[in-house]
């Protein structure tokens, strides 16, 4: 059996991109930093410049410790069905709550207590919002059916206008009104000061999904799923607009910093629209595919921006800063541009790799048919000089083209260059250049007759060629692709004169592709495919348990790998220079000319093959499900081969493992955990040796090399306890017993501690005074820290446990005993202290047991000696051979 090799490999969590939103409701706060947004069952608060956790409700955060710290003050639970909608009023004191049962409630937020229950709806209550009636100012903007109106005219509930403006002058609470709305269709307004509905407005014919109310124009407007926005008079509570949407609303308000109306619904984009004329001013845009519907929208008046909640979980950032320059008489504007994009989740997380020349970004394919691009700077942002939304973790772009979900990617040897396949039987090349902020669609890939499972791109430039110093310019000289269609296909890629210069390349204008061979490859779906070092060799792993060795030339099969038992999920060539591994039999190294496959199976399995026979070198086992992901770690450095650093691979299962191993002894180095599902992906920098992993539970998990670190640290560490070991040792030799105690408990020498408390109690005599039999001894013990209290009750419970020792272990807790009070002792309880105790105490009883044993066995020993005395001897006659004098002794 190989010996462990002496360097032990640390990896840590050093970063992690997780969840923020999954569903639910979002909130912004007034001044537009900190979004607060739901994640399962807990709310999560984030700041939008820096994308940093500042804190959780009903949780903890991941990120270190948190800025804000929510404090449960109270729980409202009035509500018999669930509650559907929530709303808080302008001054923040009162809140509205919607229950399916058609039941509102209004609370004091400070109190606690009910103000207001209305019932009234007949079903769900779908949409809540407060609002303050103005009074009847002449100088109000008159909407379309605003008619002007006698100086005493009849409002809809017998009230005369004038006296109402009155009113709402002289008594401010009588303002606050609360509009709600439910499925059936119907909108109701509720007088907070009268607590009862003064207006039902019955238009729309189906769920209302969103109302606002407008000072400027005095009016109310409210959203339907009927596909139409009704603007409603506040003085009389008519309708004075129906303005046709065409799509199912289920969001709308009023932009008061440019008196619009802005609506968000199935089609998932935003539009703008007049409401005095009831045109759209943004120019029509084409529908977002299936799952891109807005199912909210958050605007805060005074912010240049607003905010949409998408169904597939991301948060878009659309600009309004130029609205308030628009009038009602252009014909149409662009649409709102877009600042930012949040991803709140990523799904299921099914490859990822590094892109750019200095890996500054990462590709996510997140079960999707968009390729996320995610920042991963390390600075913090200032969102004073502009660069908020570049924190780590951030969005950068969203490449869209495919038709269905993206299985795989694959980067080449610069990072400029990104191919993906997809589930719609397509492989597309992209070009990335993150230093003018393109990111392009360069051609498509069609031909395969089933969905893509694999691809790869040249690791390396073939020779020195103008694409090394300028890989942006020259794409990879080809693409290699598998498919369920069992085919594998090499692509020529073209170089397009269109992306030498993007300024001047055309909208839709792709360089052509072909295949330059087909091949017939596996019996099964195609999982993998990995290209060599020097790009003339590629392996294919199948389903049908078997992968194969191919020329990139020729595509012709070299040689076949037989041996894993289920279907093989990756594949990996070694890195340029490896050195040579040898096998399980030892039998000698393999053939570092031909160079080693790596491979991860279903049968829980990963093996290193050799190159030169096609024979498995090595079989690591550990994992207890599925492997999904092999490569290898980046190669030893030459300072790090001078510390015995092996070579190492890495894989990640189904058990949501990602294991190190080292790869000429077969042992696993160490076992990285922090997903709670499968993990589809792996991907290594090989610059920082920085090993990033991605799940199916959505957590992209960035994992740093801490090997140097420890090693360093362990080194440090052992240096400095020689030292101190060797301090003790002179302690204890100079009987210098205050500061050898001191270290021998630092140290945890039981053991020497036990010879200094010995030769203590063994002085004779004791010193005058001392409760141990040494004054300085004393002092020691009557000044430790509850550590070191604690430590020193544990030895004590040990050698009681000893009758040796015991006489040692009693004098000392009698010490302990009579130095502190009750109460310090006690105060050590919750760190082990009730089992110190329980052992104290049964090894003491059983002690101070055999002493009273002892005790009343003297007594028949003193009785004895005393009878003794009254014994006469009686002297023989002497007579005898060998009589010495001495005679018989006769007791009478």
């Amino acid at each position: 059996m190989a010996s462990r090799n002496a360097v032990v490999s640390t990896f840590e969590a050093e970063r992690v991109i997780q969840p923020l939103y999954t569903g639910g409701d979002v909130a912004l706060q007034r001044s537009g930093h900190i979004l607060v947004t739901c994640l399962g069952e807990e709310a999560v608060l984030t700041d939008l410049n820096t994308g940093q956790t500042l804190g959780r409700v009903e949780g903890s955060s991941e990120d270190g410790r948190p800025t804000i710290i929510p404090n449960l003050q109270r729980t409202l639970k009035p509500h018999s069905t669930p509650v559907v909608t929530a709303a808080v009023d302008s001054t923040g004191t009162l809140l509205g709550t919607g229950s399916a049962d058609g039941v509102i409630k209004v609370w004091d937020i400070r109190g606690g207590f009910i103000t207001h229950t209305f019932r009234g709806h007949n079903g769900v209550i779908s949409a809540l919002h407060f609002f303050e009636a103005t009074e009847l100012e002449p100088e109000n903007v008159k909407l379309p059916g605003q008619k002007e109106k006698k100086k005493l005219r009849q409002s809809t509930n017998g009230e005369d206008d004038t006296m109402e403006g009155v009113k709402l002058a002289e008594n401010p609470a009588a303002r606050f009104r609360l509009a709600s709305g439910s499925e059936d269709g119907k909108i109701r307004i509720w007088h907070l000061s009268k607590r009862k509905a003064i207006a039902t407005l019955d238009s729309h014919v189906s769920v209302i999904r969103g109302l606002d109310f407008s000072k400027h124009f005095n009016a109310l407007v409210s959203g339907s799923r009927d596909k139409t926005i009704i603007i409603w008079d506040a003085q009389t509570w008519k309708s004075n607009s129906v303005i046709p949407i065409l799509e199912r609303v289920e969001a709308v308000g009023f932009l008061e910093s440019s008196c619009h109306v802005y609506t968000g619904g199935e089609s998932g984009k935003l539009r703008i629209w007049s409401p005095q004329t009831g045109r759209q001013l943004t120019e029509e845009q084409p529908a977002g595919r299936e799952g891109n519907e807005i199912t909210r929208v958050v605007y805060n008046p005074g912010l240049d921006f607003i905010l949409s909640i998408h169904a597939d979980q991301s948060l878009v950032l659309h600009s309004i800063s130029a609205l308030p320059l628009v009038s009602n008489t252009v014909d149409t504007i662009e649409p709102l541009p877009i600042i930012r994009r949040i991803s709140g989740t990523h799904d299921e997380i099914i490859d990822l790799a590094y892109v750019t020349p200095d890996r500054s970004l990462l590709a996510l394919a997140t079960n999707s048919e968009d390729i996320r691009l995610v920042s991963l700077a390390t600075e913090k942002p200032n969102a004073s000089s502009g660069e908020a939304g570049s924190y780590f973790g951030a969005d950068v772009a969203l490449l869209q083209g495919h038709d269905d979900i993206i299985i795989c990617v694959d980067v080449d040897w610069s990072g400029c260059w990104l191919a993906t396949g997809a589930k719609d039987n397509t492989a597309r090349l992209w070009r990335i250049d993150h230093t003018r902020k393109s990111y392009e669609h360069y051609a498509t890939y069609t031909g395969h007759a089933e969905s893509l499972g694999a691809l790869a791109l040249p690791q390396l430039p073939l020779g020195t060629t103008p694409s090394s110093s300028s890989p942006l310019d020259y794409p990879p000289p080809f693409l290699l692709t598998g498919s369920q269609d069992k085919t594998i296909k090499r692509w020529e890629i073209a170089r397009s004169s269109v992306n030498t210069n993007p300024s001047s390349a055309k909208k839709g204008a792709h360089p052509s592709s072909r295949a330059l061979y087909t091949r017939k490859a596996h019996d099964k779906d195609i999982n993998a495919i990995s290209i060599n070092h020097n790009n003339t060799l590629f392996a294919s792993a199948s389903q049908d348990r078997t992968v194969k060795i191919w020329s990139v030339q020729e595509g012709e099969v070299q040689g076949i790998l037989r041996g894993h038992r289920r279907g093989v999920w990756s594949v990996r060539f070694a890195p340029k220079d490896t050195p040579p591994i040898s096998g399980d039999s030892s039998t000698g190294p393999a053939s570092s000319r031909h160079g080693l496959v790596l491979t991860g199976s279903g049968d829980k399995t990963v093996k290193i093959w050799s190159l030169s026979d096609y024979s498995c070198l090595r079989t690591l086992e550990g994992h207890t499900n599925s492997v999904l992901k092999v490569l290898w770690m980046p190669l030893p450095s030459p300072s790090e081969q001078s510390n015995k650093r092996p070579v190492q691979i890495a894989s990640s299962g189904g058990d949501g493992l990602v294991k190190i191993w080292d790869a000429s002894t077969g042992e696993p180095a160490c076992t990285l955990d922090n997903h709670t599902d499968r993990i589809w992906a792996l991907t290594v920098n090989p610059t920082t040796n920085t090993l990033v992993s991605g799940g199916g539970d959505s957590v992209v998990t960035f994992w740093k090399d801490t090997t140097t670190h420890t090693m360093a640290a362990k080194a440090a560490a052992s240096t400095a306890r020689v030292e101190q070991e060797q301090q003790l040792t002179n302690y204890t030799h100079a009987g210098n017993y205050r500061e050898a105690i001191i270290l021998a408990l630092t140290l945890n020498h039981p053991g020497t501690l036990l010879a200094l408390f010995q030769s203590v109690v063994d002085l004779s005599p004791p010193e005058e005074g001392s409760l141990s039999g040494l004054r300085a001894v004393d002092e020691v013990l009557m000044n430790l820290s509850d550590e070191q209290l604690l430590e020193l009750l544990r030895r004590v419970r040990d050698w009681n446990t000893n009758a040796r020792t015991a006489v040692v272990a009693q004098r000392i807790l009698n010490v302990v005993v009579r130095a502190y009070p009750a109460a310090r002792l006690v105060g050590l309880r919750g760190r082990g202290w009730k089992e110190v105790v329980d052992g104290l105490r049964a090894y003491t009883e059983r002690h101070f047991k055999r002493m009273a044993e002892l005790v009343d066995e003297s007594y028949l020993v003193e009785y004895t000696l005393r009878e003794m005395e009254e014994v006469g001897f009686v002297e023989g006659n002497g007579e005898g051979e060998g009589d010495e004098g001495f005679g018989d002794v006769v007791m009478v």
